[in-house]
């Protein structure tokens, strides 16, 4: 491979697809290439000095380098394999629903500094700093996407202007905040204390995202309201979501 181009990068495997006897195929979301299909050959073998790295959720730092359309791996170090996930497997179950989520949403090879970086924090704040899946999930979701150009507009009701409804409800389809008494279809009724979890999801310092707790009923009306408005946005289902909800 004499005078072949390298790179090197950082990045998340999103997924891995076994290929042939050794190799796997991973899906990458990288600082500088954005999200990539890299062929990892060799990575199912024991002594490969890159195995580590080329497994789901692991984040390391790559040498590439690209023929056609595809690229390659030639090594890669790993800078944080979220160990406080793999030892829980309902917050593993969640990460991986959050790399499909981002896959899902993120651009081919086009650079999404901002999506790969909730991705990083989200799993941070599973393995490392403990916070409940069940608070993470809704979280994450909705500032995802945000982040992906599907913010809802909820600092008042999109009919009568009022900022704080009595009654408030998320319409999923349109993506905005009404009153239940202003009608419309296509909601998620919320609380005081949900909507007020919202806001700071949608509007709050994105450092502090997973800083919040809730009651057990305005907790599930958020979750409730984030995965309909998902479901409307995006019109499709996701099977690592299923597998999660199998978890707990």
């Amino acid at each position: 491979m004499a005078g072949t181009p390298y790179a090197v990068d950082r990045g998340v495997v999103l997924r891995e697809t076994e290929t042939k006897e050794t190799d796997k195929i991973l899906t990458l979301l990288t600082w500088e290439a954005g999200k990539i299909g890299v062929i990892a050959r060799g990575a199912r073998r024991k002594n490969c000095k890159f195995a580590a790295a080329a497994q789901p959720l692991a984040y390391a730092e790559w040498t590439l380098y690209q023929r056609k359309d595809w690229h390659y791996a030639s090594d890669a170090s790993t800078l944080d394999l979220f160990d406080g996930l793999r030892g829980d497997l309902t917050a593993l179950a969640l990460g991986c629903y959050m790399a499909e989520l981002t896959e899902a949403v993120c651009p081919e090879a086009v650079p999404a500094p901002e999506l790969l970086r909730h991705l990083l924090n989200g799993l941070y704040a599973l393995s490392a700093l403990h916070k409940p899946p069940a608070l993470v999930k809704p979280a994450f979701e909705l500032r995802l996407l945000c982040l992906a150009g599907y913010e809802p507009l909820a600092d008042a009701c999109a009919l009568c202007g009022k900022e704080d409804p009595a009654e408030p409800v998320l319409d999923t389809v349109q993506g905005v905040l009404r009153c239940r008494d202003c009608g419309g279809g296509g909601g998620r009724l919320l609380c005081r204390d949900s909507l007020a979890a919202l806001r700071h999801i949608v509007y709050g310092d994105p450092k502090r995202l997973y800083a919040f707790r809730l009651g057990e009923g305005p907790l599930g009306r958020l979750t409730a309201a984030a995965e309909a408005f998902l479901y409307a946005q995006l019109e499709r289902g996701f099977g690592t979501l299923d597998f999660y909800k199998s978890m707990i």
